[in-house]
């Protein structure tokens, strides 16, 4: 994978957040992507605190895995799309309209991820919550 993949990635979450998201932690595996320095640098830029697993703890991204795991049974091993754009577009879509508004997490207490969200910083901060 490159590094310019998950960058671009980053940048468009932190974008669907308002442009603020420092503190925010950023949690991967040590793939290259993550560890390169361009993606450190960029981290750095937008005030996003990294957080890497363990090498040989496969439970450590448990989350991430779960995730990549129902965008693949929901959605991937059900389409093929002629392009890469058709296929970034149904993506995103498949993000943004369904599993972030309305796919209930064990791990969030059987809420939606934006709800979750919307929920801390209820508690945690005094600016409304950013998203969407």
């Amino acid at each position: 994978m490159r590094t310019e993949l998950v960058s671009d990635a980053l940048k468009m979450a932190v974008a669907t957040r308002g442009g603020t998201v420092d503190g925010v932690v950023f949690h991967s595996d040590r793939g290259s992507q993550y560890t390169s320095a361009e993606f450190g640098d960029l981290c750095d830029q937008l005030g996003v605190v990294q957080s890497m697993g363990a090498t040989g703890v496969c439970w450590d991204n448990a989350a991430a895995e779960s995730f990549f795991g129902t965008l693949k049974r929901e959605l991937a091993h059900k389409r093929s799309w002629t392009t890469r754009a058709d296929a970034r577009r149904d993506l995103i879509r498949w993000i943004e309209g369904w599993f972030n508004p309305h796919r209930l997490h064990s791990s969030n207490g059987y809420r939606s991820p934006i709800e979750t969200e919307t929920t801390w910083y209820r508690h945690h901060t005094d600016e409304p919550a950013r998203a969407a």
